[in-house]
């Protein structure tokens, strides 16, 4: 029984197999219980039993197992031979058959329930599958009144008017089929060429009405040569009557079915749009609250985030991008982009007539939503593509990144530009649509344009894995193409290319010969090879066309073309759609083919790069750019916050030292040695107050907002470089040098500041009270040491100038040059002059000049009077040093007589009061100097710092140039090899739940 039924299963496979003819159906394709009946007893198959196990042998009740040897009954010298009863032996063998009968009823309902339990097990659980279904198609009997739908739906006879006569085109099908049966019997009926169109496409289209009018039309064609080479033997005029009746049926047939063909798709577009609609209503009623569920990545862009990473990956390890893309090229002005837009159903891309548009390579992912809308990969806006100046706004968006991302004195730019499409009805794919091939650089390009936009191209189209789509401008010559070359160089064989005609209805106008189109679609006219030739209509030319209009010129054009109805083009070659899908079958095809093979290459890449910092960072942690980033971000932050910890003590001494040291000069020889020269105290004080009161309105209050902005500087700086924690990294110094220059540069001190500050300076120095002793000798002591230190300095001025004395020339050997032997002897004239005038003022006189000067022509040395000048401006300041030193030791007793306003007593002390009034003016500045540090300026400091971490943690060039080396290059690798990984693997377990 069980042959039995293996021989009629295996008898209606072959017949289900072999239904039509010349299609080959693969044994793989059936259902796993199909395949597990089939191959239950066939002799033609591969698939073997498993062999029975010896260890465990089954006996039914039908089988009986084998009959021991009966034992010898043991005979004794009394041993007596037992009666047979044969009653009773043939009852017992009656009641032993009752048992068989039993126990094979439940030995075969046993078996018949495990064989249901092992066909049952080989069912395909589909519970699995139920999340292909989206959610509300289980509710759309709640929200959709379906009675309501059928009862607009026409009646059966309306409907039936709107069909053809299915009798007469059957009859005539059949009149032509029987005609070219004699001569196509045995042959097969529908044959394509290797490399015009895909395994898909050849299974749409050998179904339903369209599949009948190829199988007929190349059947029409086959009897038209066998009717040429009869009418060459001088056939009789009856059967070329009969021949032109014939081709005149069929003409008649293919009309009407190319007619039957549009009208349905017709209907079919119009309940997509009602599909959309229902759609767009379910979805608003989720998002009111009816049905809430978690929105899932869909697996198209989950692919295309692995291209984005992919995409700032710079490689090390050879581990190249190797993942399927569509990659659109063709020559400037080919229809490129137009061929795009009608894939994406959008008018997404910017327009120019003539001019290069596309001047950076744009990565568009396709997908299919509920809504049709874009958005780019780095923003969060989404354009509404069925809003007239949401689209506007995209295309000014495109045309803005592509100018930015193209560099001063560039013409197009390498750097990719990702953008998404979700709509209904749009295939899956990733295109990359790139800058248009040029043969000649026009005026306004930059000089390497031409090769720049081959480099680009190249590089996509290297890809061993990337899909070429070869646009074609069908309305000019052939031969003025110039992509065609570069994709056979990419892609000889034609294993991934595609060739796309565009404008067919110009060429249609234009051409003489409509036969070259034909010749181009079927790869006989290019040197190229394809996989499959298209030819399409992307409209009129006008860029205000809208994707519908285009949609239904194209069709129209194609319904009413000689190029279909003379079979020069097939309806699987011809409009956006099919392209559109036989693009996207391909994609997924390579994509499936090519995406574990990268996996594992990957895989590899990041063994080899973990292993590398194993061996050269084994203590350090796998810190990428960004993570070093915000780790040196808290260390700046840090040490910013440690000057307000500084204490105002440290601040006043740093900002008084530093202001004294910037206005000292100043102050001597501007102010203090122009008043020692005048005769009398009162003199000396006027002087004193109008000088003073002139630097302060003028210099005083912007020297020392300078001080103290460099005093900050210098502090800020300090912190940055001595700062030690115990996460101290080399690595960070540029970035930390970067950041104090550039706060430093942004830093403006507060504009009200200056006059504040300089009302608090004129106060205090129109003070001349002092109203101690402690006072007084902190103004001789801070006197004394200025002068000092002025006396050390004019020191060794002089001794430069005259160059070393008698000691030092014999014990160390050193000599005078001539000019320091001349100011060495004009220094002993003035000398003299100083000793026999101690009292002399600051300046000679020019009688004294010229005596000094011929005294030392009188010694041979000849000698400027400006030479003489400058000497004795030394000498008389090192003089003048001097006698005020030795005043300043008188005054120390002084502050007795300065209380009685010096009556009655020959000292005078002024120039200590002087020094005082200095002294008190510095203290009081360096104070409010450092209230504006600590209360203001500090914060401030502290907000420019931030700013500027801000601005460099969002600038990703300048992360790249301030922190560098091998270790953050390993871990950037690292980052982005493990992302690469794990979106691949999420991506291929998606891709194999979809299988």
């Amino acid at each position: 029984m069980l042959r039995a039924g293996t021989a009629l299963t295996c008898l209606a496979c072959r017949k289900l197999v072999t239904t039509s003819p010349g299609v080959r159906v693969p044994l793989q394709t059936l259902n796993p219980l199909s395949r597990a009946i089939h191959h239950r007893g066939s002799p033609g198959t591969s698939l073997h039993r498993a062999p029975p196990r010896s260890a465990a042998r089954h006996f039914s009740s039908l089988s009986r197992p084998p009959l021991r040897p009966a034992r010898p009954l043991p005979r004794g010298p009394g041993f007596q031979p037992r009666r047979s009863f044969w009653v009773a032996r043939l009852a017992t063998r009656l009641l032993r058959l009752r048992y068989l009968l039993l126990g094979s009823a439940v030995g075969g309902g046993y078996t018949a329930k495990k064989t249901f339990d092992q066909w049952k097990d080989m069912v395909p659980d589909l519970s699995e599958y139920k999340w292909i279904i989206p959610d509300f198609i289980w509710e759309l009997d709640e929200h959709i009144d379906f009675e309501k739908i059928i009862s607009a739906l026409p009646d059966a006879e309306e409907l039936a008017k709107l069909l053809p006569d299915f009798e007469k085109i059957g009859e005539n099908f059949s009149f032509l089929k029987g005609l070219v049966s004699k001569e196509s019997s045995g042959e097969s009926t529908f044959r394509t060429t290797g490399n015009q169109g895909f395994d898909s496409s050849d299974k749409q289209y050998k179904k339903g009405l369209l599949g009948e009018l190829i199988l007929i039309q190349q059947q029409i064609q086959e009897h038209e040569e066998e009717a040429r080479r009869a009418t060459g033997y001088n056939t009789s005029s009856s059967q070329q009557k009969r021949k032109v009746s014939d081709k005149e049926k069929a003409d008649q047939l293919q009309e009407e079915l190319l007619r039957t063909q549009m009208k349905y798709q017709r209907m079919l577009e119009r309940l997509e749009k009602e599909n959309k609609e229902l759609r767009k209503v379910v979805l608003q009623k989720d998002d009111k609250g009816i049905h809430q569920r978690k929105v899932k990545k869909s697996l198209i862009d989950m692919y295309s985030e692995v291209l984005d990473v992919l995409s700032d990956y710079d490689s090390n390890y050879n581990t190249q991008d190797h993942l399927p893309r569509v990659v659109v090229v063709g020559d400037q002005s080919a229809g490129k982009t137009s061929v795009l837009e009608m894939i994406a159903q959008a008018r997404i891309f910017p327009r120019g007539s003539g001019e290069m548009m596309t001047r950076a390579p744009v990565k568009v992912t396709l997908s299919e939503g509920p809504h049709h809308v874009a958005m780019f990969k780095d923003s969060t806006r989404e354009f509404d593509l069925s809003k007239e100046e949401d689209l506007a706004a995209l295309r000014h968006e495109i045309e803005i990144r592509m100018r930015k991302s193209v560099k001063e004195g560039q013409t197009v730019s390498p750097e990719t530009i990702s953008l998404s499409v979700k709509g209904p009805g749009i295939q899956r794919m990733v295109l990359v649509d790139l800058p248009g091939v040029i043969s000649t650089v026009t005026s306004g390009m930059a000089a390497d344009t031409k090769e720049t936009i081959f480099s680009i191209s190249k590089a996509y189209m290297q890809n061993p894995n990337a899909i070429i789509l070869c646009i074609q401008d069908g309305s000019v010559d052939a031969e003025r193409s110039i992509v065609t070359d570069l994709v056979s160089q990419m892609d000889p064989q034609g294993k991934r290319t595609i060739f796309v005609l565009t404008k067919v209805d110009l060429a249609e106008k234009n051409l003489a010969s409509p036969s070259r189109i034909q010749q181009i679609v079927e790869g006989k006219l290019f040197p190229m090879k394809a996989l499959g030739y298209f030819a399409v209509v992307t409209g009129k030319g006008s860029s205000s066309e809208s994707i519908d209009s285009i949609k239904d010129y194209e069709e129209d054009f194609f319904q009413n073309s000689r190029l279909l109805k003379t079979g020069m083009l097939k309806a699987h070659q011809v409009t956006t759609k099919n392209l559109s899908l036989a693009v996207s079958d391909c994609f997924w095809k390579m994509v499936r083919e090519s995406v574990e093979q990268q996996a594992d290459a990957f895989k590899a890449s990041r063994f080899n790069l973990e292993t590398e910092w194993k061996n050269n960072y084994p203590r350090l942690r796998e810190l990428d750019r960004n993570e070093l980033f915000e780790k040196a971000k808290n260390e700046i932050l840090d040490e910013v916050i440690s000057l307000s910890q500084v204490t105002p003590k440290h601040w006043e001494a740093i900002l008084q030292k530093k202001l004294w040291e910037r206005v000292s000069t100043h102050v001597i020889e501007n102010i203090y040695l122009p008043a020692a020269q005048t005769v009398n105290s009162g003199t000396f004080n006027t002087t004193v107050d109008i000088k003073l009161k002139q630097w302060t309105d003028k210099q005083l209050p912007h020297k020392a907002l300078e001080v103290a902005w460099e005093t900050l500087q210098e502090e800020f700086a300090r912190f940055m470089s001595e700062y030690k924690g115990k996460d101290q990294d080399d690595i960070f110094d540029k970035l930390k040098e970067a950041v104090k220059d550039e706060s430093i540069k942004r830093h403006k001190w507060n504009e009200r500041a200056e006059d504040s500050l300089r009302v608090i300076q004129h106060n205090a120095l129109e003070d001349r009270s002092i109203t101690d002793k402690p006072q007084w000798d902190a103004a001789i002591q801070f006197m004394e040491e200025t002068l000092q230190s002025r006396l050390n300095d004019t020191e060794s001025v002089i001794k430069d100038m005259v160059g070393p004395d008698w000691k030092q020339r014999w014990l160390y050997w050193q000599n005078r040059t001539p000019e320091q032997h001349v100011r060495s002897e004009t220094r002993n004239e003035l000398e003299r002059l100083l000793k026999v005038n101690e009292d002399h003022t600051a300046y000679l006189a020019n009688d004294e000049v010229t005596t000094v000067r011929k005294n030392l022509e009188a010694r041979g040395v000849e000698v400027d009077p400006i030479l003489i000048k400058d000497t004795w401006h030394q000498l008389y300041r090192r003089h003048f040093l001097h006698k005020a030193l030795s005043h300043c030791n008188l005054c120390r007793r002084g502050f007795y007589y300065y209380q009685r306003h010096f009556e009655d007593s020959e000292l005078e002390c002024n120039d200590v009061v002087l020094f005082w009034r200095i002294q008190r003016m510095l203290g009081i500045t360096a104070n409010t100097l450092r209230q504006q540090l600590t209360n203001t300026e500090v914060r401030r400091l502290e907000k420019n710092v931030k700013e500027v971490l801000e601005d460099l943690g969002e600038n990703n060039e300048k992360k790249v140039q301030l922190i560098t080396g091998r270790r953050v290059q390993l871990a950037e690798d690292l980052k982005k090899v493990r992302e690469i990984q794990e979106k691949l693997e999420a991506f291929i377990e998606a891709l194999h739940q979809e299988k």
